[in-house]
């Protein structure tokens, strides 16, 4: 447990902490609601640096891609439907012709691919002290019925999952941002090559 914690403590050592780095997509409704500038502006005025940008029209095979595919991935997506059913006094069997975790995840998945190939979005890299988590705090709770006051979804999106599971597509929650860093690691690589992404120096840090 002692090495744990000295390697721990030593990967700290080695890290800049100004330069964590996570990867943001602003999803199609954002896109075309016309909020690209006014979510990039959030990260910006709370001090984050915005290192690489892009609008693309992505495929359905990059989205199948970005999101993962493993069945426990898969059924704990299915198990959160099935509590929103609960909640809502709807029948799963009625509404999508099965009550497994399993198979109902795979038909959420499709929503969300159907949703993210259905415009463009932008693609970006936020860099920033605890950028990962910061970058959350930002957006909001994922569920935008949720989110508080002062977010980006809390502020611009009244979506639920509820309302979405009843529509039989994916919730409109404006943007998507890596979780963990070892989530951020892989999205940026995924996006991004190398040249894309740029090093400078803000006002604020000279």
């Amino acid at each position: 447990m002692e090495s744990f914690f000295k390697l721990k403590i030593k990967t700290m050592e080695n890290k800049n902490l100004r330069e964590e780095r996570t990867c943001v997509l602003i999803k199609p409704d954002g896109v075309k609601r016309g909020l690209i500038g006014e979510i990039i502006s959030r990260f910006e005025k709370r001090g984050l640096k915005i290192v690489a940008l892009q609008m693309i029209k992505p495929s359905r095979e990059q989205i199948d891609s970005h999101y993962p595919k493993d069945e426990a991935w898969m059924r704990r997506l299915g198990e959160k439907t099935l509590n929103t059913y609960q909640k809502f006094g709807l029948d799963p069997i009625q509404e999508l012709g099965t009550d497994d975790p399993l198979e109902i995840g795979k038909i959420v998945r499709g929503w969300i691919l159907d949703y993210m190939t259905s415009a463009p979005l932008v693609k970006i890299v936020v860099e920033g002290v605890h950028a990962i988590s910061m970058v959350r705090k930002i957006c909001g709770a994922t569920m935008p019925a949720e989110a508080e006051m002062g977010t980006i979804r809390g502020d611009f999106s009244v979506d639920s999952a509820a309302l979405a599971n009843r529509e039989k597509r994916a919730v409109h929650n404006l943007v998507h941002a890596s979780e963990t860093e070892e989530e951020a690691e892989h999205e940026i690589a995924f996006w991004f090559s190398p040249e894309e992404i740029h090093s400078y120096q803000r006002v604020d840090e000279m």
